[in-house]
């Protein structure tokens, strides 16, 4: 059966579907020998063999086992799978014996918390889709007590840059000092250092910064560093969740 190339590319674990997209625009995609750069080209599995950046993926799609990994990330890893830099990466923390995963998403180099990793590109674009809009949740220490009508603008939406405005935000306070303040912040986007940029624009900037929990995910038991194999429930609850506006 033809499917997109974009798609055949992550089912075969070597790529989001985004960085999938990237790869074929770059030309380092091929279909029997002829390099694609166009997103909407399909290929046959069974008949067609396609290569990315010459290495032959239709093995790994015959047998992929599909894995689902929820990593808590320690502060100073980059959520990456190579960096020019030689940072610690999040797949160093990962046994090479369950094969080539990729992070769903990102998380800052100085942020922690919990992380999913897998081979299933399908999941991944369900996950960092904007249509699903799957909720994270993060746990937020600022410097200084921002006032309630500041946090009622971050809970509205705020702008963060050059016409760049966030959505709606669920805001609430857990507890502050005469130093500091800690939040509970719910996003349903994915904007690139989000939270930072949120509190920055009231003037209140982040000192730690924690993910807790990614839909129906969350586990209070694994220390930063440490991993596990979601449950085939967890896997299935993913997988049916529905879009929310």
């Amino acid at each position: 059966m033809q499917q997109r190339l974009q798609k055949l590319i992550a089912s075969a674990g070597i790529a989001s579907r985004r960085h999938a997209e990237e790869l074929i625009s770059a030309g380092q995609v091929s279909v029997n020998g002829k390099v694609v750069t166009e997103l909407g080209v399909k290929a046959d599995p069974e008949r067609d063999h396609v290569k990315v950046k010459g290495r032959l993926i239709n093995p790994l799609l015959e047998r992929q086992e599909k894995i689902y990994v929820l990593l808590n990330k320690p502060r100073g890893y980059l959520t990456s799978l190579a960096d020019p830099q030689k940072r610690p990466l999040v797949i160093d923390l990962i046994p090479a014996s369950l094969g080539r995963l990729h992070p769903v998403g990102r998380l800052d180099f100085n942020t922690e918390g919990l992380l999913l990793l897998t081979n299933d590109g399908d999941l991944t674009n369900l996950i960092i889709s904007a249509k699903n809009r799957i909720p994270k949740v993060y746990r937020v220490k600022v410097k200084g007590v921002p006032p309630d009508k500041a946090i009622e603008r971050l809970r509205r939406g705020i702008s963060i840059g050059e016409g760049e405005r966030t959505g709606p935000a669920e805001v609430r306070k857990l507890r502050e000092s005469d130093a500091n303040s800690r939040f509970e912040v719910v996003l349903r986007e994915g904007r690139n250092q989000q939270i930072r940029r949120m509190f920055d624009a009231i003037g209140h900037s982040v000192i730690r910064l924690t993910r807790t929990r990614i839909g129906i995910l969350e586990d209070k038991r694994l220390k930063p560093g440490e991993w596990r194999k979601l449950t085939a429930i967890e896997v299935k609850r993913l997988k049916n969740t529905r879009t929310r506006k």
